[in-house]
């Protein structure tokens, strides 16, 4: 192999903010954060989704917590008066 030609390749610890789950595994992602883990240091990345949380790969599904834009929008105007225009 040529040298200084390829990525740095270390463990690397895995965060699932949605799930609260750790993964330490080997990647090349580059990352300035660290975070302690059983005990030693490892560089950190933080994932919204991973397989843990995925509704995919956990069978479930999620509520959204925001409704769709349509019914949002006709929840906030139903008071208004309905659009008749008199010509």
């Amino acid at each position: 192999m040529k040298p200084n030609i390829h990525p740095n390749y270390r463990p690397v610890l895995f965060h699932d903010t949605t799930s609260d789950t750790y993964f330490l595994i080997g990647s090349t992602a580059q990352t300035d954060r660290t975070q302690e883990y059983e005990g030693k240091t490892y560089p950190y990345v933080a994932l919204d989704v991973s397989s843990a949380s995925h509704p995919i790969y956990t069978g479930e599904q999620r509520q959204m917590k925001n409704e769709g834009r349509v019914s949002s929008f006709n929840k906030r105007f139903a008071g208004f008066p309905g659009g008749s225009t008199s010509r």
